[in-house]
Parts: C-alpha cells; structure tokens; sequence
C-alpha cells in the first residue's frame, strides 16, 4: 500500500513538473523579439477601384415603371454664350448715387444763436465802467482819437490815445490806406492796442466811394457803382460783389463795411446819391441790396444800410447843409422803406441814419430825431445797431456842437455815433447828460449791449 502511494505521489510530482516547464517556455517564446511588418499605406486609387468594383458586382435596382404619360418633347438646352472674363480689378461696383452740390460753405450763417451772443454781451458789460460804456459809442477816425494827421501806421500815440479813449471803433479813408501791406500792418497792430475790440470800418461801396478798390496798390477789387448792377437785376452777381468784397476787405483787416446804399432816388435833381443806388424803383432795388447784405455778411463782414429814412429825394447834399424832405409817410412805406426793409430781413446789423430832415415827421435831422428812428424800430422792427452819419457833416456842426449832437442822438435813440467832430467834447456832454439825469446809464447800457452783441456775433469779440 505504502508503495501504492508513492508511485502516485511520484507521477504528480512529475506532472506537475511537466507543467511549469511547459508554461515556462510558452513564456520565453512569447518574449522573444520579431520582425514588425511594414505598415501599408492607403492607396486611395484602390479603394475607388475597389468600390467601383463592388458596385458593379452589387445586383442591379428595379425601379418601378413609370406611369403613362404624355412626353413633351425635351429641348436640349443652348451651350451657354462664352462670356468673357473680367480682369480681377473690374469688380462690377454699386451704382453711385450722387447728392446734390453743396454750395460754397461761406453760405452757412456766419452767427449762432442771437440770444447766446447777446448773454456773452451782458456779462462782458456788467464788468464795464461807466467812461468806458460811453466811449463804446464813438466810432472815430485815427485823426481825431490821435491828433495826428494822417495817421498810416499804429504809433505810440494811438496806443496812448486808445487807453484814454477806449472808442468803440475806427473807420479808415484814402489818406490812410497807402497800400496793401502798410494798411494790414496798421490794422493788425492797432487792434492790439484795444482792451475791448474795435470795429475797423471803411466806406466800400463801389463805384465812387471806393477806398479800397480804386487803389491799385491795395490789391483788391474794383467795383461798378450799384446802379450797373442794378440795371441788370441779376441778384447772384450782387451777392457775389458782396462775398468778394467781404473776403478782400477781411484780408486786410476790416469788419465793418459802411454799404450798401438803401436808398431809392425819387427825384432826378438829387446829387447826393446818384448812381450809389440800385434802382429808381423800389421793387428792382430791394433784392438787390438784400442780396448784397446777404454777400457781405455771409462773409463774415458786418454790413450797414445807409441813408435811413431813405436819401433820395433831396436837392441839397447834407454834406454841406441841412438837407430836406417832403415826402410823406405813405410815400416813403411804399417806396424807401421797402428797401430798407429788405436789407433789414436779410440781416442787416447796422443801418446809419441820414441827416436829411424830413418835414412830414420831425423838425430835427433825421440823426437827431426820436420820431424818425421810431419808425425804425417799431414799424420796420429793426433791432440792431442805430448808428448816425457822420458828425463832422454840415447839416450838424452848422448847428450842433459836437456835445449836443451826442446827447440828442442817444436821446433819439441812436446807439452809435459816428465821428462827433471832438470826441473829448462829445464824452463830456454825455456824462455831464447822465449826471443831471437828461441821459440814464440804463439807457447807455441798452446801445452798448447791442454793440457788443454784433462784436461777438461777428466774432470780433471772442
């Protein structure tokens, strides 16, 4: 039994041996190394061929017959026409749609708002003292400011004269404006000698009153009298005198132009306007001074209406005397006032009163007359600047002396005063006015707030 045993224990003992050698060398042959095949690469040729094989091996598909029915017959379409081939910058574009042409920019108002200039106005006003308000109404020549004469260049003495008389302006002649560079070096240092900005105004209306233009040497335009363009009505050619002058004039240095004439000459005797007026006819001579208001303001030049209530039917030239009207009320509605009236609607920021005397509203010179310059605010609503003729005329030293005539036009209601023929005079006369009441500085600071209003609409001021 005992060897029974052991003969078992002995086979598997040997079995068991078999095994772990067995899977011992299954082990190490998995180990070995071996060569890797090459990876293949797709031929993508063979595939196509392949599927193009298998479609054709695939059983063909029945389709259901069709339906009865009545063929049209198939045209076989045209080959399309070969259109030729655009080069790659032509790319066809979207039409472009022109706007309108825009018209010269100098057409936009040259002015904002009326309310936000005088509001600047005011509060350059409220820091004024009372002489320099009074002397804010004079326009004078370099002449009576220096003592000099004539004065062509700005010297020591107009910088001395402008801080003691601080005058709201200067117009300039002939015998000041020698050339074209003397007259820009004269303006240009003079208005640094202003505390408040000058007007610089000149007479430039054409024709014969013509201080820039008839001077070779200024280098500006000539132009016709208005009665040239008058007699062709063309209102675009008036406009562009007024766009060219206010340019030229600009360039020198001015910015206030004392044109264009208003007047209407209704009587064939009268010497002093002549051919400065339009037209013999109010309705032809209307658009054309509004129109040349139109030119010099778009422009940026301050414009005045000259000669308020209207110059044209005297004999006598107020130059050298008194100078009279008859005309009546209705006559000068209907006629001169028309004119005026169109400037005025145009834009007009000063209009210069005559000193004709008009015996069917007032006794006094129109200049001097609260009946005659009420007609001008109230009835043809114009609330600019009033500014008289010149005070060195005959129709005023004959009879005024330059401190009356001061007082009576600001009394009138004037807010400027051109050339009083002594200024010293005309300043004490006002101030000695508001001293004893017959002038209040209410009623200066109402003529000074416009002046200064037109100075920053115009960008004088700034």
């Amino acid at each position: 039994m005992k060897t029974l045993l052991k003969i078992l224990g002995s086979t598997v003992l040997i079995l068991l041996c078999t095994a772990i050698i067995l899977f011992s060398g299954f082990f190490l042959w998995s180990a070995i190394p071996r060569e890797r095949p090459e990876p293949q690469v797709l031929n993508m040729g063979s595939v196509f061929l392949e599927e193009e094989a298998d479609l054709e091996a695939a059983p063909p598909v029945v389709e259901a017959p069709p339906q009865e029915a009545v063929e049209a017959p198939v045209e076989q379409p045209e080959p399309p026409a070969e259109e030729p081939e655009l080069p790659p910058e032509e790319v066809p574009e979207e039409p472009i749609v022109e706007e309108p042409p825009v018209e010269d920019p100098v057409e936009e108002e040259p002015v904002l708002d009326h309310d936000y200039y005088a509001q600047m106005a005011q509060a350059y006003l409220d820091t004024m003292t009372l002489d320099e308000k009074i002397w804010q109404l004079m326009i004078a020549t370099p002449e009576t400011l220096t003592g000099q004469s004539p004065v062509t260049i700005a010297s020591p003495w107009t910088e001395e004269a402008l801080d003691a008389k601080p005058v709201g302006g200067l117009v300039y002649f002939s015998s000041n404006l020698l050339d074209r560079q003397q007259t820009i070096d004269m303006l240009s240092k003079t208005r640094t000698y202003a505390k408040t900005p000058l007007f610089l105004a000149v007479d430039e209306e054409g024709g014969s009153v013509s201080r820039v233009g008839a001077n070779e040497a200024m280098g500006t335009t000539w132009f016709d009298p208005a009665a040239t363009y008058g007699a062709t009505g063309d209102m675009g050619q008036v406009y562009q005198v007024g766009k060219t002058m206010a340019q030229e004039l600009t360039e020198l240095g001015f910015n206030l132009n004392f044109a264009p004439v208003a007047d209407v000459v209704t009587n064939n005797k009268n010497t002093e306007i002549g051919n400065r007026a339009y037209a013999p006819l109010a309705e032809d001579a209307a658009p054309l001074v509004a129109s040349m208001v139109d030119g010099l303001q778009r422009g940026g030049m301050v414009s005045c209406l000259k000669h308020f209530p209207g110059h044209g039917s005297t004999e006598a030239d107020s130059h050298e005397g008194k100078s009279v009207s008859t005309r009546t009320l209705q006559q000068m509605q209907h006629t001169e006032w028309r004119t005026f009236r169109a400037g005025i609607e145009s834009g007009a920021a000063f209009v210069m009163m005559s000193h004709l005397t008009n015996t069917n509203l007032s006794e006094l010179p129109s200049s001097l007359s609260p009946e005659v310059m009420g007609y001008l605010r109230d009835e043809l609503e114009f609330d600019g600047v009033i500014i008289t003729d010149s005070l060195q005329m005959g129709a005023i030293i004959n009879y005024y002396t330059s401190a009356q005539a001061a007082v009576m036009a600001l009394t009138a209601g004037a807010d400027m005063l051109l050339m009083p023929n002594d200024l010293q005079t005309a300043f004490d006369g006002i101030a000695a006015a508001i001293a004893d009441g017959s002038l209040t500085e209410e009623r200066i600071n109402e003529s000074v707030l416009r002046i200064l209003t037109v100075k920053y609409q115009f960008g004088i001021m700034q």
